[in-house]
């Protein structure tokens, strides 16, 4: 028995979305009644049938198009909040044979991101922009956004946008075709079957006008976001027909790529070797010979270490000191940060692996050898993941005494309190360093590695801070500070 498939999932899309977390594989995430899924297919569709998958690079931003990494099968990359136009742009500068999609919500674009997008559009780069405009901030929770409607209530307008207070809707399709460089733009919606046939066919429109070079091409989707608008797929549909479109008329505002000769920039003129100097000192090591290894037990497996914290408090910093100390020591080292991009107000963390033996990925997620927390929510989330024996460095300044079981090596280190003492917040990573060492001197490390591992973090400062001597000096007080303060205080206790 044959099985024929007549509609089947676009080859734009992976076969399976393995790079979904959880165990649902096949499904997208997005809410029903949400635009996103609808869009992305007639994406995925477009990226098939025009055989530009092999060249195609999905830039998302932050908001709910950020996930849009688990589901198309070609190049993606996720961008700061905002910044996704100034990436295409290096994208296409630097290679003009990228088809580059830009797929941007209204708050990433109409708001913090809005002159990146709309100094993009000025100069015409070739690249389709793909806006979502659902009319309120969907991922963080359902605040005003620039194109929430008169009228309309969100988390942040409980009483209705007011016109005199808050002022109008931003519409961007208006005030893109006014500039003289875009080439397309047109503004569809995703809700009834007519209205999703002529949003497929503005995608196609704006991907071939990409593929010809003919410049900057947007087209706006009005969409729903049924969870924060709290309601059902239909009503959803519906609120776009009767409310979004009065206020944002459906249509082609601009078509003028017929009349544009393709883009031709003057090619870079530059010395390759010069430039990957520029890109890639060679570094002067005043440490170890390259067959210098540490001799400590501890070293001769690999060492999973997670740091967390709220974003400025140093924790990336911190991490980054690490791995460059384990640099320096001839080990293979990873240092992968996370700015919480999926929620604001999420903790900032990184993982650092240091090992003898090439890595194979630097994510942790269980069983880290060392876990560094600067912050109580960092402690409620990763204090799990802290395997048996393992060692838990905090900083007692904002943060209650964990309940831990007596298998792990605890310190606690009045970090922040320190750090204020020398001059600033910003040296807590150091004064955390020192009691690292502590630690390390107490229970892992021979005489030798010992004095060892206080060189290696003056030399890891240096490297990290070359010629900001005030800096280098002041982290490497906050290191033997934090060194001292845990020594007086478990002198204390005994």
């Amino acid at each position: 028995m044959t099985e024929t498939i007549v509609h089947g999932r676009p080859k734009g899309f992976f076969a399976t979305f393995e790079r979904r977390p959880g165990p649902i594989k096949k499904n997208m995430h997005y809410c029903p009644g949400c635009g996103h899924g609808i869009l992305q297919k007639l994406i995925a569709e477009a990226i098939s049938d025009l055989q530009i998958q092999d060249k195609t690079i999905i830039i998302s931003p932050v908001g709910c198009s950020v996930f849009s990494y688990y589901y198309f099968d070609c190049f993606g990359i996720s961008v700061p909040h905002g910044r996704a136009p100034a990436t295409a742009t290096g994208l296409v500068r630097s290679n003009p044979d990228s088809i580059v999609i830009s797929y941007q919500g209204d708050g990433d674009l109409g708001a913090i991101g809005f002159n990146n997008f709309i100094q993009a559009a000025n100069r015409g780069e070739n690249m389709c922009v793909f806006f979502v405009n659902n009319a309120v901030y969907g991922m963080t929770g359902g605040q005003m956004a620039p194109t929430t409607l008169p009228g309309q209530k969100t988390l942040t307008s409980p009483y209705g946008r007011s016109t005199d207070n808050e002022g109008y809707p931003l519409k961007v399709s208006e005030m893109v075709a006014a500039l003289d460089s875009p080439v397309y733009v047109e503004r569809a919606a995703l809700s009834t079957a007519k209205n999703i046939l002529a949003a497929r066919k503005a995608v196609r429109k704006a991907l071939r006008n990409t593929i010809d070079r003919k410049g900057f091409s947007m087209v706006e989707f009005l969409a729903g976001c049924p969870t924060n608008l709290k309601l059902d797929a239909k009503a959803m549909n519906e609120f776009i027909n009767n409310r979004m479109i009065p206020c944002f008329p459906l249509g082609c505002f601009k078509d003028i790529a017929d009349e544009r000769d393709p883009i031709r920039r003057p090619a870079g003129i530059y010395d390759r070797k010069k430039v990957r100097e520029l890109l890639y000192p060679v570094r002067v090591e005043k440490g170890v010979p390259p067959d210098f290894r540490n001799n400590s037990e501890i070293f001769q497996k690999t060492r999973k270490i997670k740091l967390g914290g709220f974003g400025g408090q140093g924790v990336l910093s911190l991490g980054k000191m690490i791995a460059t100390m384990g640099r320096l020591r001839n080990f293979n080292v990873s240092w992968l940060p996370s700015y919480g991009p999926e929620m604001r107000g999420g903790t900032a963390n990184c993982s650092v692996i240091i090992s003898r033996k090439t890595i194979g990925s630097p994510v942790i997620d269980k069983n880290c050898n060392l876990l560094i927390v600067l912050n109580q929510p960092s402690m409620d989330k990763f204090l799990p993941e802290l395997k048996q024996n393992g060692v838990l460095i905090y900083d007692s300044t904002t943060i209650a005494k964990p309940d831990c079981s007596p298998d792990k090596i605890v310190y606690a280190v009045d970090a922040s309190n320190i750090a204020k003492k020398i001059g600033s917040l910003m040296y807590a990573n150091s004064v955390i360093l020192g009691a690292l060492a502590v630690a390390l001197d107490s229970y892992f490390l021979t005489p030798a590695d010992q004095a060892d591992f206080d060189r290696t973090f003056e030399e890891a400062i240096m490297d990290c801070f070359s010629n900001k001597e005030t800096i280098i000096k002041l982290n490497i007080e906050a290191f033997y500070a934090g060194k001292k303060a845990v020594i007086e205080s478990r002198a204390g206790k005994k």
